[in-house]
């Protein structure tokens, strides 16, 4: 896997997302290979590693980063009665790039 996907692939348009909402910042979009029922990815389009890495500069970005996260998680609660909202860190993280998850739904049985 690329240490980038989301740089390397969604931003990039080699891999084509089904998109949720878009600002010129801010990407959210239905995870390519989803582990839950309703799976949602929510990234910055400039890269950033990770939550740790945000400069002071960086703040008008993660608060839209957040408001997105805020509409797109009000619209699956409204859907689905409740979401989680989520993001690694460290080893945790797959892809080095700033990401968060809103999710729903048991995780998906994989095999």
């Amino acid at each position: 896997m690329s240490e980038d996907f989301y740089c390397d692939e969604v931003l990039s348009g080699r891999t084509i997302v089904n998109k949720v909402f878009e600002t010129e910042n801010v990407l959210a979009y239905h995870h390519t290979r989803p582990f839950y029922p309703v799976h949602i990815v929510v990234i910055p389009k400039k890269h950033i590693l990770s939550l740790l890495t945000l400069d002071q500069a960086d703040n008008t970005l993660f608060l839209e980063l957040m408001d997105v996260i805020k509409q797109v998680s009000t619209q699956v609660v409204s859907d689905y009665g409740a979401c989680r909202v989520l993001t690694n860190l460290g080893n945790y993280q797959d892809s080095k790039h700033l990401h968060f998850h809103v999710f729903f739904g048991e995780p998906l049985t994989k095999g």
